[in-house]
């Protein structure tokens, strides 16, 4: 019996051995620049969830800065620096010294701009029609701006939105840049729904209509990406739409205007010349 057990063990041992050489064998023939891509995004998406995000800053630094007389906009500012340096720096590091390739490559170009321009261009246009609609809703109105204190202090509202331009740089970047252009040569226009799919995920919790609305916009930031060789204009995109979501739902706070008709319109346009004169 001892010795059944033995041999069977012994078997059992090689079969597993034999199952491991296999594996590492498939492991070591597959594209060792897709593997980077693929584990270095989940780690860089944990770091910036766990050491970087307002929660944490919240947690560990919240109480040191609270004389100050908005906390509030030292944590944004907190989340917006560390999320853009985890987005940039390693992901430039494993392009430079892993890769072996040029930053240019992964979107790091001005690329067609003309082409790029007149896209975004007609894209902001757009949604800024939708927009008008959007921000009309319940939960654009209580979601945005991120920052309360904004709707109270143009300062605060100015520092704001520059922090977001420097988080949208790296945001667009590690889809529209790093992992889009990573995967271009080995998946083909495939890459364009693959880097849409963590860019929606990451939009749980958001209201209902921007995450849906993910969907689409990723796919069409990933082709203008593609199309212009450069990540850019999804920031100047991206940031715009931003940017406008902010300002509307200001304007319409300020000016208690929650209507989408002509009225609500003029009413809201007269709050904006009121505070620019």
């Amino acid at each position: 019996m001892y010795l059944y057990l033995k041999k069977k063990d012994i078997f059992l041992l090689n079969s597993l051995k034999d199952e491991l050489k296999t594996v590492f064998k498939v492991l070591s023939d597959l594209d060792k620049k897709i593997i980077w891509i693929f584990l270095s995004i989940p780690i860089i998406q944990a770091l910036s969830s766990y050491y970087t995000s307002r929660k944490f800053y919240r947690s560990n630094f919240f109480e040191e800065i609270q004389n100050y007389s908005d906390p509030y906009l030292l944590e944004f500012l907190y989340w917006f620096t560390g999320d853009t340096f985890l987005a940039l720096f390693p992901t430039i590091i494993i392009i430079h010294f892993i890769f072996k390739e040029k930053i240019s490559n992964f979107g790091f170009s001005i690329g067609d701009w003309e082409f790029g321009l007149k896209v975004s261009s007609v894209f902001i246009f757009i949604m800024l029609i939708i927009l008008w609609f959007i921000t009309s809703s319940q939960d654009f109105i209580l979601k945005y701006p991120l920052l309360n204190s904004t709707k109270y202090s143009f300062q605060t509202f100015f520092i704001y939105e520059m922090g977001m331009f420097v988080y949208l740089l790296g945001w667009e970047f590690i889809w529209r840049g790093y992992m889009l252009f990573g995967l271009e040569k080995k998946f083909g226009f495939y890459s364009v729904f693959i880097q849409m799919i963590p860019f929606t995920i990451l939009h749980f919790g958001k209201p209902f209509l921007e995450t849906l609305g993910s969907i689409p916009g990723g796919i069409a930031l990933g082709i203008l990406a593609l199309k212009t060789r450069s990540f850019y204009y999804c920031v100047i995109v991206h940031f715009s739409v931003m940017f406008a979501i902010d300002t509307i739902s200001i304007l319409r706070f300020h000016s208690n205007e929650y209507g989408i008709g002509f009225n609500s319109l003029i009413n809201i346009l007269k709050t904006l010349i009121g505070y620019i004169l």
